[in-house]
């Protein structure tokens, strides 16, 4: 009964049809697993596997067992493993004296290659200890037929796969046994297996060539660590190549004899007899392979080969001494790479990586010679025609690749990655050959200037593609001197205008190069009007497509920020050039929303606002441009703030997004301008900007709550106090209320790094802005943090969870700029001082208990200041009553005892260290503070509460007096016998 219940509930585990009870299913899966737990379960699988016709109950009988051989082998009765032992080796060679059992061998794949796996469970258990004979009993069996030898091969891949092949990473366990395993067949049975395999390859060779085909597959895989001569024969070899190169042989066959042949290319030897080996081989049988229309998967394996033959020629080449032996692998190499030239050139292969990683382990070895040869020069030569067919488009995708829809953007991410190993050659190229490479560029982006215009796109895209890469392979001081024929190229490139250059790709291509060649204009200054027409011109800011033209304009800006004063003539004709396009980049597009924070339009701005912002630049002319500027726009500003109100919800929509570019744009423009010209050197640009703040403020008024406009406003406020400097606090109190008005936790982080920003830049000088600011900020700040940890469990990654931790990480900062720069009193004046319990309590609770180490330094240094500001003669009335008191009895015992004897404590990580070097510091700075007071409490308080010795804590009173190197290292010691104390406690309780 329990045989048709285990049958039944196999069938039901089984099930995928969507009308399976799941209830049904779910007891089905609990039923098999309390039935491997049976003790006669092995028998009751090896039973079912004679007589059951079911695949998923004979799949099942075999995953049992191999789950039982593999967990339970050590605590298996002798008799259960001789049972599954003889069993399996007799299904596996299609054994049995009934007729009536079931044969396996007959099943489907999945049941002989889980029958294989339990066999190679066995093998790693018992060969050759228990089970010597396994190989040799198998080998007589396989004159019964296909089906043995077919299982045998599977024995021997899943040998390979689950114990032999380094491919998978393997656990100790597991190398100790594949070496047992190939030390023993060594021994005994590899020369047998590898006859038993040249038989049945000469037997089966045309009747069953599927057969011979998976024999060949597994002899590959054991070529490696076998003795090479059982296969480097005149009778093997040669049957080898006969199956290759015969054509009446299937592709398949001649296939797996190429994968023979590359596993004896490819084992380890040492380099002179590697190089007999390869030289003997006469590679030069199978060239032919690949130059006519054969199967593709088949050429592709004899590209493969072809490619680990010229692989291995190479380090031959790089390992042996002598020039003799140097002499013979150049000769090999020069024989095959114009086959390896010859297929990747014409046919498309998957193997086109492992060539390109051949051509740049070539490529290497030439940096180390002096000069190269002719046949050298030549292979270059070929090498970059290989890396332009490969880069080059598939004409197919063009169309795509223009407008960047969803299947030319996953195009061109694969176009990307899959360049990289050729670029990465041609830069290598480029430095050992520079000179041809420079030519060969060249005939290249005149063959494409020239070329049809059914293939124009994809040919100009690959001759500037290859021109960039160049680029990145020449030193800069070579692209201002223009070396070799960058003299040349440069200027041709600055000049030339396509008939494809509207598409998308070319476009891009195209500024690219010319920015990554600018440093050729910056010394050769007649080139300048040409370029600027490059970037000005329909080619650049004026292409028709929005994603060029704003990349061009943030290229542009680039190119100013590199040439400066020499654009300085040309700013009159830039200005005019530019005036339709500053106009509509202040307006929304609906492409913006497409495209990248760094191309946002507003680097024309920026180009601007450096080029008018030089001090070579009269004030007259200077004032004239911002002017002619900022007044348009800010006049644009009150327009829309005068209507804000008026308008719909569509309309006002439009207008914030008006206003947001408008902000951005100014925002950009101002960064062309320096705190010294805009102060001192001339004021009047200066005031100019106040102006702009003054009219740039009133959006916070018009829209308080838009948050996009807060940013951007917070943004300039930013620019203009580094711009304005001390000027700017005028307007300062005004802003921040504003700012601080309805904040969200976002907008409040955004608050505080603009408060760091004016602290660090301008220290006490802003006392009076805190004053007022910090009362509100931190009533707004305790009544958003809770009091307790912010949640870290299930649930605590959610959007608000985060905005709290980096509020709550940003108020410690913000705490920790304000006690770092002489402005701790802020915290207890009359307005701050309800908040200060809290602020007091925050710090302590984080210095012990915060998950990240970085903070909870940050707060103990607060501490440290705070102690130093506001605790001095004991003999005084206290600055701030019950602090020092405070810091005695909590702070010092908490922080720095009980929390570093934590076990999280973890004296290995940098961190952790640097936090604990802080606790020292604290504890020397309260001793300086509150001299024997601070010892008496923290010794009789916390030292001897957790039952420190006498002499230890009588050394710490002593060693408090030393220097901080030397209290620390004693501090540590303590702390690591203390814990040790602690923990041998606990163990004897």
């Amino acid at each position: 009964m329990i045989m048709d219940d285990l049958e039944k509930a196999v069938i039901i585990s089984f099930d995928e049809s969507p009308g399976v009870d799941s209830a049904l299913k779910l007891q089905a899966v609990a039923f098999l697993q309390q039935a491997k737990e049976n003790p006669g379960i092995c028998s009751l699988c090896i039973q079912k596997l004679w007589f059951c016709n079911l695949v998923q109950v004979q799949f099942w009988c075999l995953q049992c067992l191999h789950d039982v051989v593999r967990a339970k082998y050590f605590s298996m009765q002798e008799e259960e493993k001789s049972l599954i032992r003889k069993s399996v080796f007799l299904m596996g060679v299609n054994g049995g004296s009934d007729d009536n059992v079931v044969r396996l061998l007959d099943g489907p794949a999945f049941i002989k290659n889980k029958l294989a796996q339990v066999l190679v469970a066995l093998i790693y258990f018992e060969y050759p200890s228990v089970w010597p004979s396994l190989f040799v009993d198998f080998l007589p069996n396989l004159s019964k037929g296909a089906s043995v030898i077919d299982m045998f091969c599977r024995m021997l891949n899943g040998l390979d796969d689950e114990l032999i092949s380094l491919d998978n990473p393997r656990n100790e366990d597991e190398i100790a046994a594949a070496g047992r395993i190939k030390d023993a067949m060594r021994a005994q049975c590899v020369p047998q297996i590898v006859g038993a395999c040249y038989e049945i390859i000469l037997l089966y060779k045309k009747s069953d060539p599927e057969l011979c085909s998976a024999v060949l597959d597994s002899m590959s895989r054991y070529i490696s660590w076998i003795d090479i001569g059982l296969i480097v024969n005149d009778v093997f070899t040669q049957m080898l190549f006969e199956l290759m190169l015969v054509e009446g042989f299937p592709d398949q066959l001649r296939g797996a004899s190429v994968g023979v042949v590359l596993a004896i290319v490819s084992k380890r030897m040492d380099p002179k007899p590697k190089l007999a080996l390869l030289q003997d081989l006469q590679i030069i049988r199978v060239f032919r392979l690949v130059a006519g229309d054969g199967d593709l998967e088949f050429v592709s394996s004899v590209a493969d080969l072809l490619t680990g033959y010229a692989t291995e020629v190479l380090e031959c080449s790089k390992s042996l001494s002598t020039e003799d032996g140097k002499s013979v692998a150049l000769e090999l190499l020069n024989e095959v790479l114009p086959s390896i030239f010859y297929v990747i050139q014409n046919w498309k292969l998957d193997s086109a990586f492992s060539i390109i990683q051949f051509f740049s382990m070539y490529v290497g070895m030439m940096k180390g010679l002096s000069t190269l040869t002719e046949a050298q020069l030549l292979h270059v030569g070929q090498m970059l025609e290989v890396i332009r067919s490969q880069i080059r488009i598939d004409p197919m995708y063009r169309n795509n690749l223009d407008m960047l829809d969803k299947v030319g953007r996953e195009e061109e991410d694969r176009i990307a990655e899959f360049r990289k190993d050729s670029f990465v050659l041609l830069r290598s190229i480029g430095r050992v050959a520079p000179d041809v490479t420079q030519i060969f560029i060249r005939n290249t982006f005149s063959s494409a200037i020239s070329s049809s215009e059914d293939s124009h796109v994809e040919e100009v895209e690959a001759a500037l593609s290859l021109f960039y890469e160049l680029g990145e392979s020449l030193r800069d001081e070579a692209i201002r001197s223009g070396n070799g024929l960058l003299q040349e190229l440069v200027p041709m490139l600055l000049s030339t205008k396509f008939p494809c250059h509207s598409h998308r790709l070319v476009a891009l291509v195209y500024l690219d190069t010319i920015t990554r060649y600018m440093k050729f204009v910056l010394e050769n200054t007649q080139y300048i009007p040409v370029a600027l027409c490059a970037f000005l011109d329909e080619r650049g800011i004026r292409h028709p497509n929005t994603l060029v033209s704003r990349r061009a304009g943030y290229l542009f800006m680039r190119v100013v920020k590199l040439l400066k004063a020499k654009l300085v003539p040309y700013i009159d004709t830039i200005l005019q050039s530019l005036q339709d396009i500053i106009a509509q980049s202040t307006r929304v597009h609906s492409a913006s929303k497409e495209l990248s924070g760094t191309e946002d339009g507003s680097h024309i701005f920026e180009a601007v606002g450096l080029l008018i912002g030089m001090e070579d630049v009269p004030l007259e002319k200077q004032s004239n441009y911002l002017s002619a500027l900022l007044i348009p726009l800010c006049n644009q500003v009150e327009s829309t703030l005068l209507n804000g109100k008026s308008l719909n919800h569509e309309e006002s929509l439009t207008q914030i997004g008006n206003i947001q570019q408008i902000v951005m744009a100014i925002n950009a423009l101002s960064k062309g301008f320096s705190h010294k010209l805009a102060t001192s050197s001339r004021p009047a640009i200066g005031l100019m900007f106040k102006q702009t703040l003054d009219t740039l403020l009133k959006i916070l008024v018009v829209y308080p709550k838009v948050e996009l406009l807060r940013s951007k406003v917070t943004s300039f406020i930013h620019r203009m106090v580094e711009i304005l400097g001390v000027s700017v606090f005028p307007y300062l109190p005004k802003a921040l209320e504003q700012l601080l008005r309805e904040s969200e936790p976002k907008e409040l982080v955004g608050f505080m790094v603009l408060l760091n920003q004016l602290i660090c830049k301008f220290s006490i000088k802003v006392s009076h802005i805190l004053e007022d600011v910090y009362p509100v900020l931190a009533s707004r700040v305790f009544s958003i943090l809770p009091k307790d940890d912010i949640p870290a469990g299930p649930g605590g990654c959610t959007e608000e969870i985060r905005e709290l931790r980096e509020l709550q990480k940003m108020f410690f900062t913000f705490l920790h700029v304000i006690a770092t720069h002489d402005l701790s009193s802020i915290f207890i004046l009359p307005k701050a001082y309800p908040y200060l319990e809290m602020m007091i309590s925050l710090l302590s609770y984080t210095c012990c208990n915060h998950k990240d180490i970085v903070v909870r330094k940050a707060c103990v240094q607060i501490i440290v200041r705070l102690i130093k500001d506001w605790c001095g003669d004991p003999y005084r009335e206290e600055k701030v009553p019950g602090f020092p008191r405070f810091i005695i009895e909590a702070f010092a015992p908490n922080c720095c005892l009980y929390s570093v004897l934590d076990k999280s404590f973890d004296f290995r990580d940098a961190n952790t260290m640097a936090l604990f070097g802080e606790i020292v510091i604290a504890q020397k700075v309260m001793y300086e503070k509150f001299g024997n007071v601070f010892f008496l409490h923290f010794v009789s308080r916390g030292l001897r509460k957790i039952h420190c010795p006498q002499d230890l804590a009588e050394q710490y009173c002593q060693k408090d007096n030393d220097n901080i190197k030397g209290m620390r290292s004693f501090y540590q010691s303590l702390i690591e016998k203390l814990r040790a104390m602690q923990k041998s406690s606990i163990g004897l309780r």
